[in-house]
């Protein structure tokens, strides 16, 4: 199927937005490290830079390597995944979710999935 046969999608969300606000980081369009788009810490912040690069493949389902961002309860697992959705993620039905899961899947809007896992979730 060539890239421009895949369905187009209306989202009410600016999804070269959303991982920056994901993870509070600002957006560096300037060709710094010489790459189109980093994410850098917040001014005076430290953390690691990240750089993004666009690909033409549609989302994996099951995508080989994805993001995990880390809550430290169940609780902050349920508002961190809400905030989310309202910045534009879907909830995503995965087929995969063990018995007693300690994480949630979400999908950016971009359809790239990631999830959400609560360090406190005891596993017996």
């Amino acid at each position: 199927m060539a890239q421009d046969e895949f369905p187009a999608r209306l989202i009410n969300h600016d999804p070269v937005n959303f991982l920056p606000e994901t993870l509070g980081y600002e957006k560096r369009t300037d060709g710094f490290g010489g790459f189109g788009m980093v994410l850098v810490p917040p001014s005076g912040g430290t953390g690691t830079k990240i750089a993004l690069h666009k690909s033409n493949t549609p989302p994996q389902e099951h995508p080989r390597l994805h993001l995990d961002l880390h809550v430290a309860s169940a609780a902050e697992q349920r508002a961190e995944a809400d905030r989310l959705v309202a910045l534009g993620a879907a909830r995503v039905d995965w087929d995969m979710y063990p018995e007693d899961p300690d994480f949630v899947v979400l999908a950016d809007p971009d359809s790239n999935r990631f999830c959400i896992v609560d360090l406190s979730h005891d596993h017996g």
